[in-house]
């Protein structure tokens, strides 16, 4: 495994896979890994010959007063992991390599950035299509994996891809979750063990309210109300929506197209988010 810091050096490092016809895989990360990202790892093992994974905290997409400075670092235990997941490239850049002086050109969104965490996080998804799109450029990747958990990010992300004619595949993983159903997230280790228990209310209610889609409910309404009658644990809920998949405008009732149940919530200090799809059956 290699461990690059800067753009030039990575294209000369992968200009011998290309030449070799290898598909590049390329998992991009804050770093702090989890199993949610060794899944995107497993992901892009399973559809490529080689995998990058960089590791930027992306100032980009803080907003004023949010966690920033305090974001959970660990490179020598990320590199670990990395080695042991077979990564063959970990990409690891400082600011000045992403954001060099003078930098002023970013990627601004369209609609789908503005609801949702959009709404509360103002820029949030600027910062976020700018610093994929930089990794995309200097990576060059084929395909791309990022986690379900973040779907907006998701959304945005190849939305952007498609309209400034990025030649890489976007796959979403499935969310990886905890054993008792927490999504995995680089900020659960700001929860105390009270607080880790009462974050659990989040899944559960996601659940509960697709466990009824499941069974035929389609009331938008009664859908967004069962998943809200778990959420009574959380300090402060930020958002409950129910959402068409490919769009993120509000759903309809009754359902007639894949939608997602989507959550913001605050436990304690920290902001955590999570959601279900709900997919229509085919027969």
């Amino acid at each position: 495994m290699q461990t690059i810091t800067t753009a030039a050096e990575l294209r000369r490092a992968l200009a011998n896979a290309r030449r070799a016809g290898k598909r590049v895989g390329f998992v991009p990360t804050m770093g702090y890994l989890h199993e949610g990202h060794l899944a995107l790892v497993e992901a892009s093992r399973a559809q490529s010959d080689l995998t990058v994974l960089s590791i930027f905290v992306n100032p980009t997409q803080f907003g004023p007063n949010e966690d920033l400075s305090t974001y959970p670092r660990d490179f020598t235990r990320d590199e670990k992991l990395c080695c042991d997941a077979d990564v063959a490239i970990v990409f690891a850049p400082d600011a000045s390599e992403v954001y060099p002086a003078q930098f002023e050109t970013f990627v601004e969104p369209g609609d789908l950035a503005k609801p949702l965490c959009g709404a509360f996080r103002p820029g949030h998804f600027r910062g976020v299509a700018t610093v994929v799109c930089k990794l995309f450029n200097m990576v060059q990747p084929d395909v791309a994996f990022f986690g379900q958990k973040d779907f907006q990010q998701c959304a945005v992300v190849r939305h952007m891809a498609f309209d400034l004619d990025l030649p890489i595949e976007i796959v979403t993983v499935p969310t990886v979750r905890e054993a008792d159903g927490l999504a995995m997230s680089s900020r659960n280790r700001y929860l105390s063990e009270e607080e880790r228990r009462r974050a659990r209310a989040i899944s559960r209610g996601l659940f509960a309210a697709a466990d009824k889609f499941g069974s035929g409910e389609r009331d938008v309404e009664k859908l967004l109300a069962i998943a809200k009658g778990h959420l009574n644990e959380v300090d402060r809920l930020q958002y409950l929506e129910l959402v068409d998949h490919d769009t993120l405008k509000a759903a309809e009732s009754p359902l007639r197209h894949p939608a997602a149940l989507c959550a913001a919530a605050y436990v304690g200090s920290t902001r955590l988010i999570d959601n279900v799809i709900l997919a229509i059956p085919t027969y």
